[in-house]
């Protein structure tokens, strides 16, 4: 979560009507696709006058993702708010699209950055234009692995996803901000400082029940800080589910996607963010089921520690703090969903979810020899 925006939870782009978008989906209707089509027409995209269609991709209570196409012209997705969320979601639109067009030009896999609206009249709220990726993310994968083709079988080419989600995360870290514009997105002065405090006055606001483990892993963190502090453009929410691959082998990635919680901060705590659930031994049984994907075959711990301080230039001989960190901090931002799951299946999961990472947020405290 970014240290700058409301918390939310986590999880992910003539005129015609919308297509292949079944009945309980969004869907944009003539007058909305009417709109959006002179929009386009007057910010210069290609396809001008073409007709336009629209097909709705994925979304939530945050963000809707549309695929939109004008015949061969244009082919992009577009990240817009549902009509219900909250009205701050129209700046953290605007917060993304300062984040993926800052990635122009740089080394990170990202998507292109195409136009941007702010003007409530086109379609009620902001959205903004990125490049369609062809590609795949193990979130939208039905096989029991998570992994697509040949990674699902492929061993020996499924190690380079892991290695590959590593340099995407080191690649990240050494993003030139300032330079970029960025010098507003976030407050890195301070930041570890703030984080015990910031989101423990976050969980009393909705807490409902006692989180065990809670105090030891908050006392834990009071007393220690990194070795190192090197501020950076992080994603915030960066693991398996927020990126995106190329199609085939060799594993490459394709993007970094979905950067609702994007700020400046720690990126080390993206790279403690992806080490969640990761084992040390991947040929073990257990990691086929340790956490959403297989992570059989997968580099170890260790191997994806030594990527990514290769990569980044950073050390991680301090990993536990920014784990300990990890873990107690998803288990807040998970629990304000659980607070407000009433009937909703999904949210109501997050429960147990929240009660295990605060345990092994207080286990990891209390195991761990870092004392810096």
């Amino acid at each position: 979560m970014t240290d700058t925006d409301t918390p939310g939870t986590t999880g992910t782009p003539g005129t015609t009507g919308t297509t292949g978008t079944p009945a309980d989906e969004p869907a944009l209707d003539a007058a909305r696709l009417g709109r959006l089509a002179a929009w386009l027409d007057s910010a210069g995209l290609p396809g001008t006058g073409a007709p336009l269609t629209a097909r709705y991709i994925s979304g939530g209570s945050q963000n809707e993702i549309y695929e939109l196409r004008r015949g061969d012209a244009l082919r992009c997705a577009m990240r817009i708010p549902p009509a219900t969320a909250p009205a701050d979601r129209d700046a953290g639109i605007v917060r993304e699209w300062r984040i993926i067009e800052a990635l122009g030009g740089t080394d990170v896999p990202h998507t292109e950055a195409v136009a941007v609206c702010t003007d409530p009249s086109v379609l009620g709220r902001t959205f903004y234009l990125m490049g369609f990726i062809d590609g795949w993310s193990p979130m939208g994968v039905t096989h029991k692995t998570r992994w697509a083709a040949p990674f699902h079988t492929d061993l020996a080419a499924r190690a380079d996803l892991g290695y590959q989600l590593a340099e995407g995360a080191a690649l990240l870290s050494k993003v030139d901000w300032r330079a970029k514009g960025l010098a507003d997105l976030g407050r890195p002065d301070g930041f570890h400082e703030r984080q015990v405090d910031r989101w423990s006055a976050f969980l009393a606001r909705i807490k409902g029940r006692d989180l065990p483990g809670l105090d030891e892993a908050s006392a834990w963190l009071r007393a220690r800080k990194p070795l190192d502090y090197v501020p950076g453009l992080m994603h915030g929410d960066y693991q398996f589910a927020n990126v995106m691959y190329h199609h085939g082998a060799p594993a490459r990635l394709a993007a970094l996607v979905d950067w609702e919680m994007g700020t400046v901060g720690d990126p080390k705590l993206d790279l403690a963010w992806l080490l969640m659930g990761w084992p040390e031994d991947t040929s073990a049984p257990e990691a086929a089921t340790s956490t959403y994907v297989d992570m059989t075959g997968l580099p170890s711990r260790t191997e994806i520690l030594a990527h990514y301080a290769e990569l980044s230039g950073r050390q991680v001989d301090d990993i536990d703090y920014y784990s300990v960190l990890a873990h107690w901090k998803l288990a807040i931002i998970l629990e304000r969903g659980f607070q407000r799951a009433g009937d909703d299946v999904k949210l109501r999961a997050f429960g147990p979810i929240v009660l295990q990472l605060m345990r092994d947020a207080a286990e990891l405290a209390a195991t761990s020899e870092y004392a810096a």
